[in-house]
């Protein structure tokens, strides 16, 4: 049994991960969650799962959470309280706990890199679902794996088809799980992507694009922020980053290929040219799952694939006219140091404004590119986490000053999304 530390119990990730260890009690036991204000949800889990601590985002509403707790009624009473923590520190203990094996990152954004660091140091394995612990930080945090011998497995769909195909070449055999080295014998990979919202869009017609299209995605459900991100194919270009930093492959050798039935969720060319691709329904639970119980294979319940039903697999190359923002990730991979991390910062308040309709769609690259041009004069190449830090606020309050000084980004009073 595989004892298991959650980081964002309550979000899609930690619910997903939490289901699992449901379905399976004799091969994980749940001993830490962390989760932000919703506690309805959080003491249902509590009581599913018996955890040994909890931590919250917020060190004040540790009272509300106790009394909770303690005031169950008598049938549903704990055997016993959780020790709880609140604040940074206790989201960092409960990531570090001692008993825990695996620590599942849910947490979004940068809150999630800190107590993901703290797992790291504490030698804990990764199950990483939190982008921001490679895409930012990938400089600072690639050194702390090499000195603590933590593991990552990638629990996000693309990722994890990637570290499938690769078991059984000499990559998985030597256990170099995100080193950032190369991984011998590997060629290229192709990142696949739904193409999103728009996908079947002409560009000409993105000029007109709302919120409720750029969050209405044909294959997904998802938070509007990456189903935004999905629309302007932002996150297949974090993707790449990541892929950089987790296989070691160069950026020239990290494709996207759009394919809309989303059941190729990624494939690898080895150096003989032979091609494989991981292939399944459209469900965050498998890559989940096998990060958690890698290198086993556990039974399922779940629907199995049925090729006949899909009929046919489609494949096409992205218009970089209508997703001008993977060609921004790319160049902020490349310029590598606080690049991505400005990028990434970049990107979640651009999306953020185009959700509370402060600027259009087809704006949010163009701040984007603007705080990346800024920030080439004060690129750091090696920087610390206290620099990837700043970067991260610095860019999000230069997205708001552009919004601020360009009022042709602003959104008049008859957009409705």
């Amino acid at each position: 049994m595989k004892a298991i530390s959650v980081l964002g119990s309550t979000g899609s990730i930690g619910t997903q991960t939490l289901e699992i260890a449901q379905e399976c009690p004799e091969k994980f036991k749940v001993v830490a969650l962390t989760a932000g204000k919703n506690f309805n949800l959080l003491v249902e889990q509590i009581k599913q799962h018996q955890p040994e601590v909890v931590a919250i985002a917020e060190q004040d509403d540790l009272t509300e959470l106790h009394q909770r707790l303690k005031n169950l009624p008598d049938n549903e009473k704990l055997k016993s309280i959780p020790h709880l923590v609140g604040g940074t520190e206790g989201l960092n203990i409960a990531a570090s706990w001692e008993t825990a094996e695996l620590v599942v990152t849910g947490i979004v954004g940068c809150a999630g890199l800190l107590p993901t660091l703290s797992a790291i140091k504490a030698g804990k394995d990764i199950a990483l679902a939190n982008k921001e612990t490679l895409i930012a930080a990938g400089p600072v945090v690639l050194p702390e794996l090499k000195v603590s011998g933590s593991r990552l497995f990638p629990a996000d769909s693309e990722h994890s088809a990637i570290f499938q195909c690769l078991q059984g070449t000499p990559w998985a055999t030597n256990a170099r799980l995100s080193t950032g080295i190369p991984t011998p014998g590997l060629r290229n990979i192709q990142l696949t992507a739904s193409g999103g919202a728009f996908r079947d869009w002409p560009a000409e017609k993105l000029k007109n694009a709302t919120v409720k299209d750029a969050t209405s995605h044909p294959n997904w459900s998802m938070g509007k922020k990456i189903t935004v991100d999905s629309a302007t194919l932002m996150n297949k270009g974090l993707e790449v980053i990541e892929a950089h930093y987790l296989f070691g492959l160069d950026y020239e050798n990290i494709e996207i290929i759009i394919h809309p039935q989303s059941i190729i969720h990624s494939m690898i060319e080895l150096a003989d040219s032979s091609v494989l691709a991981q292939m399944g329904w459209p469900d965050m639970k498998l890559p989940i799952l096998y990060a958690m119980s890698w290198p086993h294979r556990i039974q399922t319940q779940w629907k199995r694939l049925n090729l006949p039903e899909i009929g046919q697999l489609t494949f096409n190359n992205p218009d970089k006219s209508k997703y001008p923002c993977m060609e921004l990730a790319y160049d902020a991979g490349r310029s590598s140091g606080t690049m991505p991390a400005v990028l990434n910062a970049a990107n979640e308040e651009a999306v953020a404004q185009f959700l509370e309709e402060k600027i259009h769609f087809q704006n949010i690259p163009k701040v984007i590119e603007s705080v990346c041009e800024i920030h080439k004069q004060d690129l750091m190449s090696n920087p610390q986490l206290n620099d990837v830090l700043e970067v991260d606020n610095w860019a999000r309050r230069e997205v708001k000053t552009y919004v601020q000084r360009n009022p042709h980004t602003i959104i008049n009073s008859t957009f409705k999304g």
